[in-house]
Order: structure tokens, then C-alpha cells, then sequence
């Protein structure tokens, strides 16, 4: 007998959403090569919904390299947190915002559980280390609120560090914000029941059960307490200098499209001109010869 749970309709119908969001990432990347340039009024209205999607999903992307380009020329330091339970849909926001820009601009921090090392250290100072220079954006996919999510909720942390954290978390990003990083903090907010179908989906999805960890299987018997530590948090970090930010997201597109136009929002950028581009003409010497490729070098082509 298998010990995997078993689903309703519901269910399976968020399982195969979630299988046809997966494959979406590659729809996204075909869009602006024509693949799908059929008119929206001649197919049926779900593919029309996903091309609505992907039409606005690049327009944002478009809005997004000039807020980088701007960022670049105007030394502009930005970091943006992306905080929420377990399969909230960070991860996808996060992968939408880079997936067009340039790694050397905008990069993903994901911090591991601190070493032995590490927490003996003054509790900010690793996320410090990752803080952006001149002309570039970092995002956190989690980020220090750790200490008031899961520290807090599994023990990790004890009750003087944890008062602690809310008695100089103000005040760290105050001086952030003070040295010239501008700081957005974006919670994601989503169902008990909407978790629930996103877990099932990670058990019965072969190529995304490594996203499932011990952690994350405890987290949904803690719900309540995670529910807890989020309500406190917000209400004691929420400042004026550096404000939370709930992104609805039990509709995963809505919320990326929702969280990449609020982001915009909080740039006044402007398109950077930029010289125009001439391709020289190669150079070719009459005395250079190719040498041939040995066949066993060849990667075989099967496709």
C-alpha cells in the first residue's frame, strides 16, 4: 500500500496547472521568436489567458532592462527581499525579474543554514558580505527575517535573539537606506489550502521533489505558528523607511505580473540612450587556415 497521499479533482486539476506553469518557462522564451503568434480570438480562452501572460510578463521584462540600465548608469544600489511560507512562489518571481537581465547587474543571494562559524557572528554580518556596490540590484531570495520565520517558529533561535533582532532590524535597514540602497520588502501571501495542492504537487512531480525538504514538510504541521511569526514580524518591522509589502499569490502569474509592475513603480528610471551599434567587418588574413576538428571531439548528433 502506498503511503503517498491520495487526490481529489481539485487537486490533480492545481497539479496539472502547476505542470503547465513548469512549461510555460519555455512558451515565455518562444513568444518573442513568434511561436506563438496566432491571434488570441482563435484559440480557446486558456491558451489565450497564457498568451495575455506572456505578452505583458515581457513588456514588464522590457521595463526591467531599462530599470537596469538606469541602475548602471546612475550608480543606483538597490535590494529587494522576497519573503513568504514554503512555495509561496519566490522563487518564480525571482526567475521572471533575472530572467532577462544581466547576471553581472542582478544577482539572486540564497543563503544555506548558517555554519558553526557563522553563528558566532554578529547576526547580520553574512548578508552584509552580499550587500550590492554601485550599479547593481541583489535580490534575497529569503533573506535576515530568518531569525523571525524559521528560527523563530522551529528553535533555532533563543528568545533574547529574538528580541534582539526586532530591537536592531529597524535600525540596521535604516542605515542601509541612509548609505544609499534602496530597500523593498515583499511578503508572498498564500492560502492554507493553496500550500497544501503546491506540496502534493512537489510529492507527485518526479522533477520537482528536490524542492521538498524536511523543513518545508514541517512547516505545514506549524502553519498556525508560521502564521504567528509572519503577523508579529510584519507588525514590528513595517517602518516607514522600509514598509512590507503583501504580493497576492495564490494566482501565480497574476502575482508576478502584480510584484514586477509594484517593483517598477518604486523607480523614477528613465531609458538610458545608448550609442548606436555598428558591427565592424571581420577582419580576414589570407594566410590563416582552419584547423579541422577531430571527429572524436564531436558532441553526436542525436536531435
Amino acid at each position: 500500500m502506498s503511503d503517498r497521499p491520495t487526490m481529489d479533482a481539485e487537486q490533480l486539476r492545481k497539479i496539472r496547472e502547476d505542470l503547465l506553469d513548469s512549461i510555460d518557462e519555455e512558451l515565455e522564451m518562444a513568444m518573442e521568436d513568434g511561436v506563438n503568434g496566432q491571434d488570441p480570438e482563435s484559440i480557446d480562452q486558456e491558451k489565450h489567458n497564457r498568451v495575455k501572460y506572456f505578452r505583458e510578463l515581457l513588456r514588464l521584462q522590457g521595463e526591467l532592462v531599462k530599470l537596469q540600465d538606469w541602475v548602471v548608469a546612475h550608480k543606483q544600489k538597490v535590494v529587494i527581499l522576497f519573503e513568504g511560507r514554503d512555495a509561496a512562489g519566490k522563487g518564480g518571481v525571482i526567475k521572471r525579474i533575472t530572467q532577462r537581465l544581466n547576471p553581472r547587474v542582478c544577482r539572486v543571494t540564497a543563503l544555506p543554514a548558517p555554519n558553526d562559524r557563522e553563528r558566532t557572528q554578529w547576526y547580520f554580518q553574512r548578508y552584509v558580505a552580499h550587500l550590492p556596490a554601485a550599479g547593481e540590484i541583489v535580490l534575497f531570495d529569503r533573506s535576515w527575517y530568518n531569525r523571525a520565520g524559521v528560527e523563530r517558529v522551529m528553535g533555532f533561535c533563543t528568545e533574547q535573539e529574538y528580541e534582539e533582532f526586532f530591537r536592531s532590524v529597524p535600525e540596521f535597514e535604516k542605515m542601509l537606506i541612509r548609505s544609499g540602497i534602496t530597500l523593498l520588502k515583499y511578503w508572498f501571501s498564500i492560502t492554507d489550502d493553496e500550500q497544501h495542492a503546491r506540496f502534493l504537487g512537489r510529492i507527485h512531480d518526479p522533477l520537482k521533489q528536490w524542492k521538498l525538504s524536511p523543513m518545508d514538510l514541517e512547516s505545514r504541521r506549524r502553519w498556525e505558528d508560521y502564521t504567528r511569526a509572519k503577523e508579529t514580524m510584519i507588525e514590528r518591522t513595517h517602518i516607514p523607511e522600509a514598509p512590507w509589502w503583501v504580493v497576492q499569490a495564490v494566482d501565480k502569474k497574476r502575482a508576478r505580473l502584480n510584484c514586477i509592475d509594484h517593483l517598477l513603480s518604486q523607480f523614477d528610471y528613465q531609458e538610458v540612450a545608448h550609442p548606436e551599434i555598428s558591427l565592424p567587418a571581420r577582419v580576414r588574413n589570407p594566410d590563416y587556415i582552419r584547423s579541422p576538428v577531430p571527429q572524436d571531439m564531436i558532441v553526436p548528433e542525436k536531435y
